[in-house]
């Protein structure tokens, strides 16, 4: 069974950072591309960052260039994305999910996890 678990959503003022995790099941950690998506409210899931497998090639949707930062672990089957200067734009639920090759897409993600929350407020 293919399992994501996200985690450190929460709030934070704008400026602040926030560094999300996502655990995976070791069955598929080590060959699979991780990516983060985020879905605010009324709008479409909308691609942040996307990893490969083995961690050499990362791409980052252009919104948050420069200030988020894809990672993966693999001693912890966990990839991150840590998040700088958050806007109140980057308020949304933030998904993780996994596919064998790293995409932009998200309707090609066979595997999600349920989502945290980032609110970044004053």
């Amino acid at each position: 069974q293919v399992r994501l678990v996200e985690s450190g959503g929460g709030l934070v003022l704008p400026g602040g950072s926030l560094r999300l995790s996502c655990a995976a099941s070791e069955r598929i950690f080590d060959s699979y591309a991780m990516g983060w998506f985020r879905q605010a409210p009324g709008k479409e899931r909308e691609f942040v960052a996307a990893i490969s497998w083995d961690g050499v090639n990362t791409n980052y949707a252009d919104s948050v260039k420069g200030r988020f930062a894809i990672s993966r672990r693999s001693a912890e089957s966990t990839v991150y994305l840590q998040m700088n200067s958050l806007k109140p734009e980057d308020t949304a639920v933030y998904f993780c999910a996994a596919r064998p090759v790293a995409s932009a897409n998200a309707g090609t993600y066979p595997y999600w996890g349920q989502g945290t929350q980032v609110t970044v407020s004053s």
